[in-house]
């Protein structure tokens, strides 16, 4: 068909624009309306769609972007804080699920090599639908989340040696020893290859590409540096996932990180759902429908194995009790590697296809059940720890507050500098790239992007933002700003600097009562010391400039209900004139006596 690409978006757009809202209404989540937006246009439904297998392989890609995405947010330095529980808890849950289920099988009279391989393969959780469920339930940043993280990204390490001993076990067995080595060689290569362009080639061509001052072109980059980066992975036969990771989290530290994430995050969404719809399509109900019975037990008997050795694993995790089932529903479900896995053991010929039949409808299957068992979990689980729950959040709720300044210019830069020297946490965004590699030479942490985009204050953490400073040059990207904040953040606290008199009126009638104008302040203090060197003593100057300030704030105070009504602006102007005018006329009386009380010495 001439237009089947376009007819085929037709139907998943069509299918996700319709399950999905209608599940989220029943409480069913977003992550099982995609799923079952599959199941009714694909194969075994209504049969629209066809090229199950093409589709699986492209949305995989909304993965390496999450991970990506994921990366993004986690510096090395933290993940370097976070090995203990890489490698111990995943280990554990690798290690425990693959022992329980594979004595099982081997007890049930399974060939052990067969028994072995599965077992593997079904200790793999999907990464997709836990993390989604993480961000989806604001589950992120609690011990439940950093756990599930954890053992996530063990698990996609753990994925690349499991699909190397596949071959060893099967018919192929001598095939490739010298391969091995070469292989290694090659992923140690692209590794070093990574670390050395994160450092050193991508930043400045970023800083190229923002000085076209073309966004979509950054945009292109961004999607161009994941898809170059996941095809090179793939190519010495490492998860695409795992190094989108690895890119990310040498980028974590870049003043890029932000604007790479907002840009990517509409791809990621949509992906990551086509993803979910290609599961619910690939799920062979032919397979299921032979032999529905024994697929029925195998998935209830693997899920109930491997929550049971995941909730053991939360009791040593310290994730608290009221959380410690959801720890254990949000990864009991097979995952994508499981496929992968799976495949390579059919082609090693230990797996036949019809036990890959089967296990892979298991694992899919295993995915659509894991909404259910959060519902479950909500409705019958969460209610016993709803007041255990609330004290728990108000334990672990993340003490990240900070102050957004936007806009990084001269004044920024100053009330930034006395801002950290007093230990206030910032996060600093800025659209020069050439002011920001200048500022970041001293430590400071700077952002590029443009400071109007919502979606950007968004991933700078502007919901937990204790104020935001808003001190950027352009009087209309810093009015719009304010009024995008209002709109998405209204308790956020904003305090501006003001270019002239009517930038201040017009930030007064958004709400903005900390205000201060850039040059007042500066004018005022050097209007002092030109005083002085005309022969003003210190105390005369020092109250000549602290007198006009007052009289000024409280002039404005008087002409703001007026300033869009000329006449009358223009008659308190000049009637606050006169009274500026006799004011000084007083001091110039009392001069004498201020020198008396001896305040004129130098």
């Amino acid at each position: 068909m001439e237009h089947g690409l376009l007819f085929n978006a037709l139907i998943y757009l069509a299918a996700a624009v319709i399950a999905v809202p209608i599940a989220k209404k029943l409480g069913l989540g977003a992550v099982l309306g995609y799923l079952l937006a599959g199941i009714a246009i694909g194969p075994w439904g209504l049969g629209l769609i066809g090229e199950v297998e093409d589709i699986l392989h492209i949305s995989e890609f909304g993965v390496v972007l999450l991970l990506f995405v994921i990366g993004l947010e986690l510096e090395p330095k933290r993940l370097w804080s976070m090995r203990r529980a890489i490698f111990g808890r995943g280990a554990a849950q690798v290690l425990g699920v693959t022992g329980a289920l594979c004595a099982c099988a081997m007890l049930a009279g399974i060939d052990w090599k067969v028994a072995l391989i599965a077992a593997l393969g079904l200790s793999l959780s999907s990464t997709a639908i836990a993390l989604a469920t993480l961000d989806e339930r604001k589950l992120m940043t609690t011990p439940t989340g950093s756990a599930s993280f954890a053992i996530l990204l063990f698990q996609d390490m753990a994925a690349i040696p499991m699909i190397a001993i596949v071959p060893l076990l099967g018919v192929a067995a001598a095939e490739g020893s010298e391969q091995g080595w070469l292989g290694v060689l090659k992923v140690v290569g692209v590794i070093g290859a990574l670390i050395f362009a994160g450092r050193y080639l991508v930043r400045p061509l970023l800083r190229i590409i923002v000085k076209t001052g073309m966004r979509e072109i950054f945009t292109a980059f961004s999607l161009l540096l994941v898809i170059a980066i996941s095809l090179l992975m793939q190519w010495v036969g490492m998860s695409m996932a795992l190094g989108a990771f690895m890119a990310g989290m040498l980028l974590a530290d870049s003043e890029y990180r932000h604007a790479l994430e907002t840009d990517l995050e509409p791809f990621k969404g949509l992906l990551l759902g086509l993803f979910f719809i290609a599961v619910g399509m690939s799920v062979d109900f032919g397979v299921f429908m032979a032999q529905p019975w024994l697929i029925l037990g195998l998935v209830a008997a693997f899920l109930c194995i491997k929550i049971a050795v995941l909730y053991g694993i939360s009791k040593i995790a310290e994730i608290p009790r009221s959380q410690q089932a959801l720890f254990a529903f949000i990864l009991s479900q097979g995952g994508e590697f499981a496929f992968v896995v799976f495949g390579a053991a059919e082609a090693a010929k230990v797996f036949s296809a019809e036990v890959a039949s089967i296990l892979v409808v298991v694992v899919a299957l295993s995915m659509v059940v894991t909404p259910l068992l959060l519902i479950a979990h909500d409705r019958l689980i969460a209610p016993r720890y709803r007041a255990d729950k609330k004290r728990q959040d108000d334990k672990i709720a993340p003490n990240d507050e900070h102050v957004i300044i936007a806009g990084f210019g001269r004044f920024g830069q100053i009330l930034g500098r006395l801002l950290a020297a007093n230990g206030v946490k910032l996060t600093v965004l800025d659209h020069d790239p050439d002011q920001i590699d200048l500022v970041r030479r001293f430590g400071m942490e700077v952002f590029y992007g443009d400071v109007t985009r919502i979606d950007l204050l968004h991933a700078a953490g502007a919901a937990r933002a204790r104020a935001l400073v808003v001190a950027v040059d352009d009087i209309d990207d810093s009015l719009k700003l304010v009024d995008a904040v209002r709109r998405t953040f209204p308790d956020l606290k904003i305090m501006a600097r003001a270019r002239n008199v009517t930038h201040y009126f017009d930030l007064r009638d958004r709400g903005v009562t900390i205000i201060q104008r850039e040059t007042f302040e500066a004018a005022l203090m050097l209007g002092r010391d030109v005083l002085h060197e005309l022969g003003f003593g210190a105390y005369r100057a020092r109250q000549a400039a602290s007198k006009f300030r007052m009289f000024n704030l409280r002039s404005l105070d008087q002409i703001y209900p007026y300033y869009k009504d000329k006449e009358q602006f223009l008659s308190v102007a000049k009637q606050a004139r006169e009274e500026l005018e006799a004011m000084f006329a007083l001091d110039a009386e009392l001069a004498e006596d201020d020198k008396q009380n001896g305040w004129d010495g130098t």
